[in-house]
């Protein structure tokens, strides 16, 4: 997950912490869904083409920022899910790229990552 608001202290357990970003994106992602289902009934009453009403942002980039939002958040529930997974297999805090282990710092910032920095840095030159 990343830029979670959720906050969580260096004693809880990694299980709490994890449960903690859980929950925080099934908030983002009701939220998300909630502008989703505002934005299809907005929809569904306007008439006019709202491309180029002057008076403010139109409905298709609302609808498309709700729909980054959910997919943002759908993202987050996934990878805490799969930590979780990983702590019940008793491989948490080993990179699934390479074995490695995590450094604890970057646990402690983000405790729902799978890899180590070394492989995330080499997926994102592979990405770009």
């Amino acid at each position: 997950m990343t830029g979670g608001t959720a906050s969580i202290s260096p004693g809880d357990s990694v299980s709490a912490r994890l449960e903690m970003l859980r929950t925080e994106a099934e908030a983002a992602r009701a939220a998300a869904q909630a502008k989703i289902a505002e934005v299809l009934k907005e929809r569904s009453g306007a008439v006019m083409d709202d491309e180029h009403d002057p008076e403010g942002t139109t409905l298709s980039y609302e609808w498309s920022l709700a729909k980054a939002e959910l997919a943002a958040a759908e993202e987050s529930i996934s990878e805490v899910e799969a930590a979780l997974g990983r702590l019940a297999a008793y491989v948490y805090g080993m990179c699934v790229d390479c074995g490695n282990p995590i450094a604890a710092a970057r646990l402690a910032a983000h405790p729902e990552v799978s890899t180590c920095i070394a492989c995330a840095t080499a997926r994102e030159r592979r990405a770009s």
